[in-house]
C-alpha cells in the first residue's frame, strides 16, 4: 500500500502557485520492497487533465506534473497507483487547489487608510455585502503590508497568526488562500484588521519603525462559486471603509493593548495605496503558516519576594498568553513576560533589553470571564507577571500558547540518560521558539532577526527534528532576492540592517543550507533554483581574495562567542584566526558548489569550482599550516574546521588531530568552541577515532557544556555557555538570550553518531546505519521520517550484550555497520534485530569456552558430552548470532567436536 500522498510537501494544499510535484511512501509487511512502476492521474471537474501512464521507475519523491498549464483557483483531484516488486498494487488519492497563478488574476487593489501618522490604533478595513443564492465554495485571497487578521461575520478566517509573514517586502509579499465557505451568511461583514508587524513596526537594535513603509495596507479578494456554476468576486477598492476597533496599539517588541470598551468607530473611507517604493510581487504562501501549536496550563503560581504575582508555565517558548479575564483590582489588567526569575526568585526582564513585552487589557467589570489574547505580537517567555488582578486570581485564567511555523515533526531521539532527554527537548523548543516564519536568533529581546549564521549551523539538526523544506525555501528565496554582487549575502534575512559586506560562516548559509536540504530531501529542482545564489556567494568572496586566492580582509565574526579568548577581553570573535575561519568556510563552500554542479549535471561549473577549490585549499595549507603540520591557531575550532571540512593535507591530519585532542585535554575535556566550531566538534572527533572523547565532552555536566544549562533548569538552549552563572547570577553583556538555538546543533550528532542514522544518497534513498556506542548512554533510540518513510535505530549495550534494532523504509536500501562488527551488511527495507556479546565480555567468555570444549575433547565420551553442550550453545547469542553460526551450522559440526572446537575458537579470536 502507499500512504502520505503529498503535493509540494503538503497534504491537500490550498493556493498553489507552481507546477506541482507529487510524493508518496510505500509500506508493506515484507522485506526488500521496491517500487517498480507508478501512475499519476490528475482530474478536475470530472475530466481527466493528465494521465502519466504507467511509468517504470522507483521515483516516489517529487514526481512532476507534466501536462498543460493549470487553471487558476481550481480544485484538482490526484490519484496515484503503485506496483511494487512483489506485484502488490497500492493506491492513494488526494487533492490540491491552485491559487491565482498570475498577477493579472487579482481583481482587487491595494488600499490603505487616512489615519494620522501618530495614530497607533490598528485600522480595520470593512466591506458589507449580501449573498443571494447558495454558495458551493468561497475563498478569500488576502495579503497585507503589515500583519493582518480577517474576520467574516465576526469569526476569524483560518487559524494562522502574523500573516502574511515576513519576507523581503520590496521584492515579495505572500498572500494566503482561506476557505471561508462555512463562515458565509445571507448578510455579511468582511473585516480585515492590520497591525504594524515587521512592515511598519519597530525593529532592530535601534528600534526604528517604517523599515518598509510608513503606512499599513491590505489587498484582498473574495471569490464566491455558486452552486449554479456562476462565479462572483469582491475585491478591495475605495468602496471599502476604514474603522478602528479594540486594538489600541500592537508592536512585536512592546506587546499589545486592547480596550474592550472601545467598540468599532468610523475612520473614513479606504484610499488606494500609493507607496513610492511599492510592495513587492504577490506570491502564494510558500511555507507552513504560523499557528498555535501547543498550549500550556500554569504549572505553578507564586508570589515573589518583591510581592509580584507570577505564573510559571514550566516551558520557555515563543508565543502569547490567552486570558479568561479575571475581576479587576485596578483600571486594567497588565501581563508582563519573562524567561526566568533572578537568583532571589524575582521576576527578571533585564535580558529583554528595551523590549517591553507587555500586554494590556482595559475592560468593564461585566466583561470579566471573556477569553482574549493578543493578535499582532509575540513574546519569548516562561513566566508572566500579572498586575491588576488580586492574588486570589485562579491559575486557570491563563494559558500559554506556543506560536511557531507549523512544520511537520519528523524526528525523535531518546536515551536512558534523563539529562540528555531534557537537552533534546531543549533543542526542539529552541527550534520551535525561533522558527517563527523565519529562523530568528531569539524570540524575546529587541532583535528577533533572521541571522544567517545561526540558521546555517543549526540547519542539519533542525531538519532531523522537523520537515524544513518549505520553511527554508521561503527564507532562501528572500536571501537570494537580497544577495548582490556589491555586498554579497546579508548577515540577516530579511535585511533591515542595511548594506554590509558578507561575512564567513554567516553568509555561507547561502551555500551550506541549500546543499543540506538537497541531501536531506533529494530535491534537485530546489537545488537548481538556489544554485545561482550559491555561485553568487563564492564569486563574491572570490572578488575579495588576494593573488593566492585567500580572503584576508574585511569584517569577520570569527568563532563568535568562543571561550578561548584572553581573560578580560571583550572581543566576541574568539581565539581562532578569523581569516583562517573565513578561508575554511570559503573552501568548504567552493567544495559544496562543485558538488551541487555535479548533482545538477553542469560540467563546466563543476570544473570551474573544482579548480578554484584546489587552489584555495593549497593556499590555505601554505598560509595556515607549517610544513610539519602545526596550525597557526592551535584552537579547537581551527583544528576542527581543517579536519571536518577535509582541508588539511593527508600528511598533516594526524598531528592536527593530536593538537585537537591535546587542547581538549588541557581544558579537562571541555569545549572552548564558539558558533563556527561547536556544530562540528563532536562530529569531527567521532569521525576521526575519538568518539569516546566526543562523548566525554558532550556529557560534561559543568561549565562549559550542554548539560550545564540542563542542570541549571533550562528548558531551551542558551545563547552563551554561561548565560546563568553557577551562583545564579546572569551574564550582563547585553547579549544573554535564554532561547537561542545555535548550540543545539549538537542534535545532529545524536542522530548521526549515537544512533547512527546517516544519509548515503540524496533523500535517504540509500541509508547508512552506523551507531557508535556512547559511554553514559547505555541505550539510545531515534526515528526519522524521511521523504521515503520512517527510519529507526535503537541501540543498547548492557550486561555484556549489544542489541540493535533497525527499521528501513520501503523503496530504499541500507548498509548496516554495527558496533564492534568488522563486516558491514547490505539490506533492503524491513525490520532487523541483532544481539551479540560485547568485545569485553567475549574475552572473558573465550576462556570458559576453551576450557569446556577442551574437556569435551579430552573425554572418550566426547560425543555424549557434546550433545549435552550444544543446546546451551545454540541458545547463546554470543556464539549463534554474533559469529554467524546458525542452528544448521552447529548441527553440521556435531559429528566432529574438533571441527566445532576450532570454529568456536576462530570466531572468538576474530571478535
Amino acid at each position: 500500500m502507499i500512504y502520505d500522498l503529498q503535493t509540494e510537501y503538503r497534504t491537500n494544499p490550498l493556493g498553489l502557485d507552481c507546477r506541482p510535484r507529487f510524493s508518496w511512501k510505500l509500506s508493506g509487511s515484507r522485506n526488500n520492497v521496491l517500487q517498480k512502476k507508478y501512475q499519476i492521474q490528475v482530474i478536475s471537474r470530472g475530466k481527466m487533465v493528465w494521465n502519466s501512464g504507467t511509468v517504470e521507475s522507483e521515483q516516489s519523491v517529487q514526481s512532476p506534473y507534466a501536462a498543460e498549464a493549470l487553471d487558476p483557483m481550481t480544485l484538482y483531484q490526484v490519484q496515484v497507483s503503485v506496483w511494487d516488486n512483489y506485484g502488490v498494487i497500492g493506491r492513494a488519492s488526494g487533492s490540491f487547489e491552485t491559487g491565482l497563478l498570475r498577477q493579472e488574476n487579482w481583481k482587487a487593489e491595494w488600499i490603505t487608510h487616512t489615519l494620522p501618522a501618530e495614530e497607533t490604533k490598528c485600522p480595520v478595513f470593512v466591506r458589507r455585502f449580501a449573498v443571494e443564492k447558495p454558495v458551493k465554495a468561497a475563498r478569500l485571497y488576502a495579503a497585507a503590508c503589515g500583519v493582518y487578521e480577517a474576520c467574516l461575520n465576526g469569526r476569524k478566517a483560518g487559524d494562522a497568526f502574523l500573516a502574511p509573514g515576513w519576507t523581503s517586502y520590496h521584492h515579495r509579499i505572500q498572500y494566503q488562500t482561506l476557505d471561508v465557505t462555512d463562515l458565509l451568511q445571507k448578510q455579511n461583514e468582511l473585516a480585515i484588521t492590520v497591525g504594524n508587524g515587521w512592515y511598519k513596526g519597530y525593529l532592530g537594535f535601534d528600534e526604528k519603525p517604517d523599515h518598509y513603509g510608513s503606512r499599513t495596507a491590505c489587498r484582498a479578494m473574495l471569490r464566491l462559486e455558486y452552486t449554479d456554476g456562476e462565479t462572483a468576486y469582491l475585491g478591495t477598492d475605495t468602496d471599502w471603509t476604514v474603522e478602528t476597533g479594540e486594538i489600541m496599539s500592537a508592536e512585536l517588541y512592546y506587546g499589545e493593548t486592547q480596550d474592550l470598551t472601545a467598540g468599532r468607530k468610523q475612520a473614513g473611507p479606504a484610499v488606494l495605496f500609493e507607496d513610492t517604493a511599492g510592495p513587492g510581487k504577490l506570491v502564494a504562501q510558500e511555507s507552513e503558516p504560523v499557528r498555535i501549536c501547543e498550549r500550556f496550563p500554569v504549572l505553578k503560581k507564586l508570589v515573589t519576594p518583591k510581592g509580584e504575582l507570577v505564573f510559571d508555565f514550566g516551558q520557555n517558548m515563543a508565543g502569547i498568553v490567552e486570558v479568561k479575564l479575571p475581576k479587576r483590582t485596578g483600571d486594567r489588567l497588565v501581563i508582563r513576560h519573562a524567561e526566568t526569575l533572578d537568583k532571589d526568585g524575582n521576576f527578571y526582564t533585564e535580558n529583554l533589553r528595551t523590549a517591553k513585552a507587555e500586554d494590556t487589557y482595559i475592560y468593564k467589570e461585566e466583561q470579566a470571564g471573556r477569553t482574549v489574547r493578543p493578535h499582532f505580537t509575540f513574546h519569548g517567555f516562561r513566566y508572566i507577571c500579572v498586575e491588576g488582578a488580586g492574588e486570589d486570581v485562579s491559575a486557570d485564567a491563563f494559558t500559554a500558547c506556543a506560536l511557531h511555523t507549523d512544520m511537520r515533526k519528523t524526528g525523535a531521539f531518546a536515551a536512558d540518560n534523563p539529562l540528555v532527554n531534557q537537552l533534546q527537548s531543549n533543542i526542539c523548543w529552541g527550534q520551535r521558539s525561533n522558527f517563527l516564519d523565519i529562523p530568528t536568533d531569539c524570540p524575546q529581546r529587541n532583535e528577533r532577526l533572521g541571522w544567517t549564521g545561526d540558521a546555517q549551523v543549526f540547519c542539519g539538526t533542525a531538519s532531523f527534528n522537523c520537515q524544513t523544506a518549505l520553511f527554508f525555501r521561503k527564507w532562501l528565496r528572500d536571501m537570494a532576492a537580497e544577495t548582490t554582487p556589491e555586498w554579497g549575502v546579508p548577515h540577516v534575512v530579511p535585511n533591515i540592517l542595511g548594506d554590509q559586506d558578507g561575512a564567513a560562516a554567516w553568509s555561507d548559509a547561502a551555500v551550506i543550507i541549500p546543499w543540506k536540504l538537497y541531501r536531506i530531501n533529494g530535491d534537485r529542482e530546489m537545488l537548481a533554483e538556489q544554485f545561482p545564489m550559491m555561485k553568487a556567494w563564492v564569486d563574491y568572496v572570490g572578488s575579495k581574495t588576494n593573488e593566492k586566492g585567500l580572503w584576508q580582509n574585511g569584517f569577520q565574526y570569527g568563532d563568535w562567542l568562543a571561550l578561548d579568548i584572553e581573560a578580560g577581553s571583550t572581543d566576541r570573535t574568539g581565539g581562532t584566526d578569523r581569516y583562517l575561519v573565513a578561508n575554511a568556510f570559503y573552501a568548504h563552500s567552493l567544495d559544496l558548489v562543485r558538488r551541487a554542479a555535479q548533482a545538477l549535471e553542469l560540467p563546466e561549473a563543476e570544473e570551474k569550482y573544482e579548480t578554484l577549490y584546489q587552489k584555495v585549499v593549497d593556499a590555505l595549507n601554505e598560509e595556515f599550516i607549517t610544513h610539519t603540520g602545526r596550525v597557526v591557531s592551535e584552537t579547537q575550532t581551527a583544528c576542527v574546521l581543517l579536519l571536518h571540512f577535509g582541508l588539511a593535507k593527508p600528511e598533516y591530519r594526524e598531528r592536527i588531530l593530536n593538537t585537537l585532542t591535546a587542547n581538549v585535554g588541557m581544558h579537562h575535556n571541555h569545549l572552548t568552541t564558539g558558533f563556527a566550531g561547536t556544530p562540528y566538534l563532536c562530529h569531527c572527533l567521532s569521525e576521526n577515532g575519538q568518539h569516546s572523547l566526543a562523548s566525554d565532552i558532550f556529557l560534561k555536566e559543568d561549565f562549559p557544556g550542554w548539560l550545564y544549562a540542563v542542570k541549571k533548569g533550562a528548558t531551551t538552549i542558551w545563547e552563551r555557555w554561561d548565560s546563568i552563572h553557577p551562583d545564579g547570577s546572569f551574564d550582563e553583556s547585553g547579549m544573554n538570550s535564554l532561547n537561542h538555538y545555535a548550540y543545539g546543533s549538537i542534535g545532529s550528532w545524536l542522530y548521526e553518531k549515537a544512533t547512527g542514522i546517516r544519509c548515503a544518497a540524496p533523500g535517504y534513498k540509500k541509508i547508512r546505519i552506523e551507531p557508535l556506542l556512547t559511554k553514559g548512554m547505555e541505550e539510545v533510540a531515534a526515528s526519522y521520517e524521511s521523504v521515503y518513510g520512517r527510519i529507526e535505530s535503537r541501540v543498547s549495550c548492557r550486561n555484556g550484550k549489544i542489541t540493535v534494532d533497525v527499521t528501513i523504509p520501503a523503496n530504499t536500501t541500507a548498509v548496516l555497520a554495527l558496533p564492534e562488527q568488522k563486516e558491514e551488511c547490505s539490506v533492503g527495507s524491513g525490520r532487523y534485530h541483532y544481539e551479540y556479546a560485547t568485545s569485553t565480555s567475549l574475552k572473558a567468555e573465550k576462556y570458559s569456552f576453551e576450557s569446556t570444549l577442551g574437556e569435551v575433547l579430552a573425554e572418550e565420551k566426547a560425543r555424549t558430552m557434546f550433545e549435552q553442550l550444544v543446546p546451551g550453545m545454540l541458545e547463546n547469542p554470543m556464539i549463534r548470532v554474533a559469529y554467524g553460526m546458525t542452528l544448521s551450522d552447529l548441527t553440521a559440526m556435531a559429528a566432529d567436536s574438533k571441527l566445532l572446537y576450532q570454529a568456536v575458537l576462530d570466531a572468538l579470536n576474530r571478535a
